[in-house]
C-alpha cells in the first residue's frame, strides 16, 4: 500500500470499468472513468439515467456483488486499493470513511423498523454501543438534521414521513459516522423544488461542518450549477467533460453538456421554448465504436463514428472528449442567459 501525501487526492478512480453479463450479451456500464476528489472538495457527476453514474458509486462502495458483473480498474482511498479487499476489509471502509445516500429512499429504509433504531443500527455495529446510546445518538443526529418534534419522531417508520424528512433521515444515516467522504446519490430526486433547496443547503451546511468531501450524482445539471466545485459529464459510461463548474458551465465544449443546458427551463423574461437533445442514448451492450455520442450530435462528421474521443485539455483542469470541441461554443444560447440556480430555486 503507498503512502497518501497531503497534496494527493482523497480518492483516486483509474480506468474503472464495469461490465455485467446478461442473455447472453455485455451490458458496458462503465467504460475506463478516472476521476479524482480532493479534501472537502465537491464533485458532481452529472448525466441522463443509464449515464453509469450510479454504478460509479456502487464500484467506489464495494457493492457490486452480482456474479455476472466484472469489475477492474484501481479505487484508491487515501492511498490504499479499495479493489479486491474481502468484505470484512471493507466493514472499516464503508460508512465509517465513505458513505452512500442511495436514491432509493423508501427501499432503503426498513418499513418495520423504526426511524431511530435503524439510525442507531449504526453506531451498534461498527462502535458497539447499546441500544440506549444508539438511540440518544439518533436522535441528535434527527435534531441536528432539523427533523420537527424530533424527540417523538425518533419512534415513527418510515411511512410516517415525508419524501423530503425521509431523505433526511438517510443522511442522518450516511454521516452518522462522521465519513470523510459523502456519495449523494440524486438525493433530490421526485421533491419539490422548496424540499430540493433545503437538503442541498443542509449537504452543504453538514459538508462545512464535518469537513467532508461529497460527491454529488444528479441527472439535473441545475442542481449543481452552484453546488459544485467540479463536474464531470457523464454518458454511455464515459467522461465527456471535466472541470471546475464555472468552466464547464460558462465555457461549455462538449455537444452532449451543452444540449443538457439548454434543455433546462428558462425563467428570465425572454423565456423560449426548450431545446431537446434530439434521440435516446446507445444501448450499453452495443456502443457504436466511435463517440457515443454521435447519433444524437449535431457536429458529427466523419471521424466520429470511427474514431474514440480521448479526454483532452481545453484549459487549465478543463478537459472535453470531443473531435469538435472548438466549434461547440457556437451551437446554442450560454447556459448561464438560459437559467441560474437562483432563479430555479
Amino acid at each position: 500500500m503507498g503512502i497518501a501525501r497531503a497534496d494527493d487526492p482523497l480518492l483516486a478512480i483509474r480506468d474503472l470499468r464495469v461490465s455485467y453479463k446478461t442473455g447472453g450479451r455485455i451490458v458496458n456500464a462503465v467504460n475506463g472513468i478516472d476521476l479524482d476528489l480532493h479534501r472537502t472538495e465537491t464533485l458532481a457527476i452529472v448525466g441522463e439515467s443509464g449515464s453509469g453514474k450510479s454504478v460509479t458509486a456502487r464500484a467506489i462502495m464495494g457493492m457490486i456483488n452480482d456474479v455476472n458483473a466484472v469489475v477492474s480498474g484501481s479505487i484508491r482511498f487515501r492511498g490504499r486499493e479499495l479493489r479486491g479487499l474481502k468484505a470484512s476489509e471493507f466493514k472499516s471502509i464503508r460508512g465509517r470513511k465513505i458513505a452512500l445516500v442511495s436514491q432509493e429512499v423508501f427501499g432503503s429504509l426498513n418499513p418495520v423498523m423504526t426511524v431511530g433504531n435503524q439510525i442507531a443500527e449504526m453506531f451498534r455495529a461498527h462502535d458497539g454501543v447499546s441500544w440506549r446510546e444508539g438511540r440518544r445518538r439518533a436522535l441528535d443526529l434527527m435534531e441536528r438534521l432539523a427533523i420537527p418534534s424530533a424527540q417523538e419522531r425518533v419512534r415513527d417508520y418510515p411511512h410516517q414521513f415525508s419524501g423530503g424528512m425521509s431523505q433526511r433521515i438517510l443522511i442522518a444515516m450516511a454521516i452518522a459516522l462522521a465519513p470523510e467522504i459523502l456519495i449523494a446519490d440524486e438525493p433530490t430526486t421526485a421533491l419539490d423544488v422548496t424540499v430540493q433547496a433545503q437538503i442541498m443547503e443542509l449537504l452543504a451546511e453538514l459538508q462545512e461542518e464535518r469537513g467532508m468531501a461529497l460527491i454529488l450524482i444528479t441527472h439535473d445539471a441545475g442542481v449543481v450549477a452552484e453546488a459544485a466545485d467540479r463536474i464531470a459529464v457523464m454518458y454511455a459510461g464515459s467522461i465527456m467533460e471535466i472541470g471546475p463548474t464555472e468552466d464547464v458551465y460558462m465555457r461549455t465544449a462538449h455537444p452532449y453538456m451543452k444540449g443538457l443546458l439548454a434543455s433546462m427551463p428558462d425563467l428570465g423574461p425572454s423565456a423560449g421554448g426548450l431545446e431537446p437533445i434530439p434521440g435516446t442514448p446507445p444501448d450499453p451492450a452495443n456502443l457504436p465504436p466511435g463517440c457515443a455520442f454521435a447519433p444524437r450530435c449535431p457536429l458529427t462528421s466523419a471521424v466520429c463514428p470511427e474514431v474514440p474521443p480521448v479526454l483532452e485539455i481545453v484549459e487549465g483542469g478543463h478537459a472535453t472528449a470531443c473531435h469538435h470541441s472548438d466549434e461547440v461554443a457556437a451551437l446554442l444560447t450560454p447556459p448561464r442567459e438560459r437559467f441560474s440556480r437562483r432563479e430555479i430555486w
